[in-house]
């Protein structure tokens, strides 16, 4: 076990915002040293590197960081120069940094070019890849990610972060100051983020069965046994292990989700020291934040994500039971890292099936392994939207979609979220919608005096409120499309049933027109009285009953039909609203104008203060800055949201016609079932017939041919006059009759299959 006494804890810098200490300088502190005039810049170098010392990037308690480039290729670099602090510190302390990085070699952990000195202070200097989008909390202090990552940021950033942890514990080093501001951001050649571990002046060797007493780390991010030696500064004698890192990494996580930290005291973390341990200490297993809202006041447990957060349904599924194993105070209750990168690899290898609930109106994100069946697919979305396996029926692109349960996921087609597969359920309820939190209601008005650090945290607040409209509004325009288009498919499938079913129960009429009305039948009447006859009419009689039900069938199909093409063109026309509107770029608009304003808010905060005619600016551009938010929430509630509900209502209304009209084909599909195996009894009936005649006509010719040897001999005993020929004429007709009740029947079975598939 080490036995290192230091505390290397960081504070913030002056203006640095609550809750996000750093030893990386943050942006407004650097900005300040740059306004300030260049005092004291220069260039400094080593033998292959050169910077100038305006151009900062970070600035801890014992080192600067600057962008440089090498003095042959020009290739930029980030160098770390040691200052006159560092050296204070133990000999093993201070080559720990460069010993950790050289042992590490990993896509997702910056690396270490080469070790070297400047000239004349003989500063040590270590030159890393440089990373030119920032740091994960640069990407969460913008105004766009106020409210947290978007869902494919955020796996991205899951993933390069689990990796990078992966690297760290292979070679058995605990990093202990992970947060935002030490995981770095770059673009690949795509365009694609990569996140990589950065800053391991607290990094040291540990394997998982080790402890250290040295405390190391950021005040928000550390484990509740470290914060509160190092910030309360209570005397005690515990040790610490590799979990730390572990919690630290749930808080971070949850910054990136949410935009906020997940413990939060009145006044905020630094100024509210004991209850913020309270909440960390005190938090109930499975809670994942704690919140105390008014002075002195209750402490609120959250158990999920809050519903500002862009993450789908499916992916908080998988993600809360993840941030709740890992910020256990609890020893016992925490995961370790082996069970963490588990359930996080299990996470990030699945694929994401988007599914429409048509009833339901809610685009879901259904996280499922490839390799898993299409069951276990049917499974999770029951898990989502209560709608039971038996009872989901699927369309793509407007074509039936028949999912086999035994058959692997890897069937179901590729989805994204503006083509989803439409679930279209069996049951009627009412649509939900999109769940969502009005943006208006996280804003905060400017104060009337000019306050110059108050206005740029207002505009702030203000204009990140706006792109969560933005979000919405697109979010809301994107549902009415899916609903219009879905439900178009939907009609398209059941009219394409109802005009097979038509053209079925016409050929139907016709051919019972056809032998209904035949005179054939009508030869009859002068046979003798036969009781193979009397069925034969018994059976006309039925089929006649048959062709009258049948008609019925089809004035009902008729009128189903006309109702629901008219539904059809109510949709185009809605659809066609749908695409005029602009409220989207209204939006955009008064967003972009507003953060040309929040820009110079920004710069006007550096200042120590305003001239007269600048102040005057200063309180016009508050003016319009008010103006331009208000409109845009007006735009937002008018345009997005009303036409949203108003959408969601029309959408039931249309959804109960369609479920009608499909109930309707359900009964006519049983009827149909009925009289197709009516008519097969019919059918099989005619046969018998058929056979007896048959039997009759062999029967009759061969007595005749015993009576008649000759061909002028009279007959001994002749049958009734005509019965032969009129046997032979019926018997014919009844072959005939026979085959298309077979067709008949067939027609009636096959439509019948079609609507019930």
């Amino acid at each position: 076990m080490g036995h290192e006494v230091s505390i290397a804890l960081t504070f913030l810098l002056p203006g640095t915002v609550p809750g996000l200490g750093a030893k990386t300088q943050n942006s407004q502190s650097l900005e300040r040293q740059k306004v300030a005039g260049g005092r004291g810049q220069e260039m400094q170098s080593t033998v292959n590197y050169l910077w100038h010392t305006d151009d900062l990037l970070g600035q801890g308690a014992t080192a600067s960081v600057y962008k440089a480039r090498n003095k042959k290729s020009g290739e930029l670099v980030a160098v770390k120069v040691f200052n006159a602090a560092s050296y204070l510190r133990p000999r093993e302390v201070q080559v720990r940094e460069f010993e950790v990085l050289r042992k590490l070699n990993h896509q997702n952990i910056v690396k270490l070019f080469a070790v070297e000195e400047t000239g004349a202070s003989r500063q040590k200097v270590l030159v890393m890849e440089y990373c030119s989008s920032g740091s994960l909390l640069t990407v969460l202090e913008s105004p766009e990610n106020a409210f947290g990552l978007p869902e494919e940021e955020f796996l991205v950033v899951l993933r390069c972060v689990v990796a990078g942890m992966n690297h760290l514990r292979e070679h058995g080093i605990v990093h202990r100051d992970i947060k935002p501001g030490n995981i770095m951001r770059l673009l690949g050649e795509e365009g694609q983020s990569i996140y990589k571990l950065t800053d391991f002046g607290a990094a040291r060797e540990l394997d998982d069965d080790e402890h250290f007493v040295s405390v190391y780390g950021t005040e928000e991010y550390l484990h509740p046994d470290m914060y509160e030696r190092a910030v309360l500064r209570k005397p005690q004698q515990k040790a610490f292990g590799v979990s730390v890192d572990l919690w630290s990494i749930g808080v971070t996580l949850y910054h990136a989700a949410t935009g906020s930290l997940p413990f939060v005291p009145f006044g905020g973390p630094r100024r509210n020291k004991e209850i913020m341990y309270r909440i960390t200490t005190e938090k109930p297993s499975g809670a994942i934040a704690g919140t105390q809202r008014q002075e002195n006041g209750p402490l609120e447990w959250s158990y999920g994500l809050p519903i500002t957060c862009q993450l789908s349904m499916g992916l908080q599924s998988q993600l809360v039971p993840v941030l709740a194993n890992i910020l256990e105070v609890e020893p016992a209750k925490c995961w370790g890292f082996d069970q963490f990168f588990a359930e996080t690899s299990d996470i990030l290898q699945r694929v994401i099936v988007h599914v429409f609930s048509l009833p339901q109106a809610v685009l879901h994100h259904v996280y499922i392994h490839a390799h898993n069946t299409i069951a276990i697919f049917l499974e999770a979305v029951y898990e989502q939207t209560s709608v039971a396996p038996q009872n989901q029926e699927y369309l793509f692109e407007g074509h039936l979609c028949v999912l086999e349960p035994n058959l692997s996921a890897q069937h179901i087609a590729h989805t994204t979220a503006g083509s989803p597969l439409t679930l279209c359920s069996v049951a009627t309820e009412a649509p939900k919608g999109l769940a969502f939190k009005d943006p208006a209601l996280d804003i905060t008005k400017f104060v009337p005096k000019v306050d110059l650090q108050a206005d740029y945290n207002t505009a702030k607040g203000l204009l990140g409120a706006g792109y969560q409209a933005l979000r919405l509004a697109r979010a809301l325009l994107a549902g009415r499309k899916l609903m219009l288009r879905g439900l178009h498919w939907f009609l398209e499938t059941l009219q394409a049933t109802c005009r097979r079913t038509l053209e079925v129960v016409r050929m139907a009429l016709l051919f019972l027109g056809s032998s209904l009305g035949t005179e054939r039948f009508g030869n009859m009447a002068g046979m003798p009285e036969i009781q193979e006859l009397k069925k034969a009419a018994e059976l006309r009689s039925q089929l006649r009953t048959l062709a009258e039900i049948l008609s019925g069938f089809s004035r009902n199909l008729m009128e189903k039909h006309l109702s629901l093409s008219s539904l059809s063109l109510e949709l185009a026309k809605s659809r066609d609203q749908v695409h005029e509107d602009r409220s989207i770029q209204q939006i955009q608009c008064c967003l972009d104008k507003m953060h040309l304003i929040y820009k110079q808010f920004r710069k006007a905060r550096l200042r120590p203060g305003l001239g007269y005619n600048e102040e005057q600016i200063h309180k016009l551009d508050k003016v319009n800055f008010s103006h331009l938010a208000k409109r845009l929430l007006q735009v937002f509630q008018e345009e997005c949201v009303q036409k949203y509900r108003a959408a969601l209502v029309t959408h039931g209304d249309r959804m109960r016609v369609v479920h009608e009209a499909r109930n309707n084909m359900r009964l006519v599909a049983c009827s149909v079932a009925a009289y197709s195996t009516e008519a097969q009894e019919v059918q099989e009936g005619l046969s018998k017939i058929l056979d007896w005649l048959s039997l009759q006509l062999l029967q009759d010719r061969a007595k005749r041919a015993q009576a008649s040897p000759a061909p002028t001999a009279p007959c001994s005993s002749p049958a009734p006059k005509g019965l032969g020929l009129q046997l032979q004429d019926l018997g014919l007709h009844m072959e005939e009759l026979c085959k298309e009740m077979k067709l008949l029947a067939s027609d009636l079975q096959d439509n019948n299959c079609i609507i019930e598939g």
